[in-house]
């Protein structure tokens, strides 16, 4: 139960994080920052267990600082992905 408490919290930081390094306006709302921002930290915490800094769960910053680079990156992903949808219907 607290890990997933724990999980939604840090991904919300991440999420957030992550928009703000991100120029620009996001068009995502909290519910999709947090699920990106989880998405980021679940992605962190493989790459750091992968490396041996740790486990999948534990907070460290090799995983945190890949976490915001992930979160980053789905950001992007997820803007691309809106903006072609976007454009789809303005046809």
């Amino acid at each position: 139960m607290f890990n997933i408490i724990g999980l939604l919290v840090v991904g919300l930081i991440i999420g957030a994080i992550a928009r703000l390094i991100k120029p620009g306006r996001q068009a995502l709302g909290i519910v999709g920052t947090l699920l990106l921002g989880v998405a980021g930290a679940l992605i962190g915490g493989l790459v750091a267990s992968f490396l041996g800094t740790g486990e999948i769960f534990e907070l460290n910053i090799i995983g945190f600082i890949v976490a915001v680079i992930a979160a980053f990156l789905l950001i992007g992903v997820a803007e691309a992905t809106v903006g072609k949808n976007k454009g789809a219907v303005r046809r």
